[in-house]
């Protein structure tokens, strides 16, 4: 079996170039310590479903084919490593603007998206044609993250300008803005249904937001640099959370009982429990944290700009279950499917992590552009890229 680490790189755009007539894409194999092996893989022909007839190259063999997907091995002595190649089954190349980083961007189960670029744009767009249907207008330059409430029908987001912002995706209009962060705002999470959410940014701290009074009902300084990201579970009753020093406000609501997490710029991810706000752990890690996530209510996950992904036990946190660094350069999001999660990163791959540490997916499109984030709606995942594109991937054309 590969290492987590050992990969095969296939070409960006091969499913276009296949299915041209002896059309050849090169693929190689990567592993730490040894020299790259590089081969090429061409077409010969296509079939009358439209499904490209592929020849392969010393060491590699072509598994599968479909009009989306390759699969493909390499073999050598005692390596063997495997990888399904998904492309895209739409880009959307008309929601930014050209040249235009997109930033964030989260989708719903009813067919809407939201989107945030590096000239300050917010988009509302449909994630069946890409069509945008609203123009969020209001923040100050960047926004940085973007995210529907459960309800679907509206969206928070926050950015440089210090404020968040709560929105109608119906009608494009600012609900409310809340202000009280001091630098830029980098991520939020919503708890239940979002009478309360929460902030983190780039003045060290999170904030507990009450939406209907639009007031800060609590702090947490988390010392340790910017607060890159931030997200909450539920946990089992067994792990401590601490206490409450003071009786909560009455406008919060669904604190107790959950864990927050966070990752932090001086290279620590942090525990702490919500309502108590008291911190449960902290965990050193390799690098600042840009992503983490839970896996389940126990198991966590982190990214950093490094390159090393951390999985561990929040009830044995000092002891990874598993720790790599990745040759793709820094881990930019992590997104938790069936147990496991999808990773994208800085030179612009994104691939699926069982829950046997094994990558088995990659989903491409992107050429070296880093992919700042991706999200599901249950049945796709959805890239955001440097490249100023938005890729949809279906979930029913990989090995997951």
């Amino acid at each position: 079996m590969a290492a987590p680490m050992d990969r095969i790189i296939l070409q960006s755009d091969f499913d276009e170039v296949l299915r041209e007539h002896n059309g050849k894409v090169w693929v190689s194999f990567k592993c730490s310590g040894r020299e790259t092996v590089h081969g090429q893989l061409e077409s010969h022909g296509i079939s009358g479903d439209g499904v490209p007839y592929v020849m392969p190259s010393e060491g590699f063999n072509v598994l599968k084919v479909s009009q989306r997907s390759i699969e493909v091995s390499y073999t050598q002595d005692e390596t063997c490593c495997s990888r399904q190649f998904v492309a895209p089954t739409k880009t959307f190349n008309n929601i930014h603007s050209e040249r235009k980083s997109i930033h964030c961007l989260d989708v719903t189960a009813g067919g809407l998206g939201v989107s945030s670029d590096s000239e300050g744009k917010l988009k509302v767009w449909e994630t069946q044609t890409g069509d945008v249907r609203r123009d969020l207008e209001g923040h100050y330059g960047d926004v940085y993250t973007c995210r529907f409430f459960p309800s679907g029908v509206v969206i928070l987001t926050g950015g440089a300008d210090m404020q968040l912002k709560i929105w109608s995706a119906e009608t494009g209009k600012c609900a409310a803005t809340l202000k009280g962060h001091l630098a830029g705002i980098l991520d939020t999470a919503i708890i239940d249904r979002g009478r309360n959410i929460l902030s983190c940014g780039r003045d060290g701290t999170v904030r507990l937001w009450d939406c209907g009074s639009q007031t800060c009902l609590g702090t947490i300084e988390c010392g340790a640099g910017n607060v890159n990201c931030c997200t909450l579970q539920n946990t089992e009753s067994n792990i401590d959370l601490g206490t409450p020093t003071d009786t909560p406000s009455e406008k919060e609501v669904g604190t107790e009982g959950k864990l927050l997490l966070v990752g932090c710029e001086k290279g620590v991810l942090q525990g702490y429990g919500l309502q108590s706000r008291t911190k449960v752990f902290d965990l050193d890690c390799h690098g600042d944290v840009n992503s983490c996530c839970f896996l389940s209510d126990t198991c966590i996950a982190c990214g950093t700009q490094e390159g090393y992904i951390t999985v561990s036990d929040i009830r044995n946190i000092r002891v990874p279950l598993k720790e790599w660094k990745e040759s793709r350069n820094v881990i930019l999001s992590l997104l938790p499917y069936k147990g496991g999660f999808f990773s994208s990163t800085g030179d612009g791959s994104c691939f699926y992590v069982n829950q046997n540490y094994e990558t088995l997916v990659e989903l491409s499109g992107s050429d070296c552009d880093p992919l700042y984030k991706t999200v599901s709606d249950g049945h796709y995942v959805y890239s955001a890229c440097r490249d100023s594109l938005i890729r949809k991937y279906s979930i029913a054309h990989m090995i997951v």
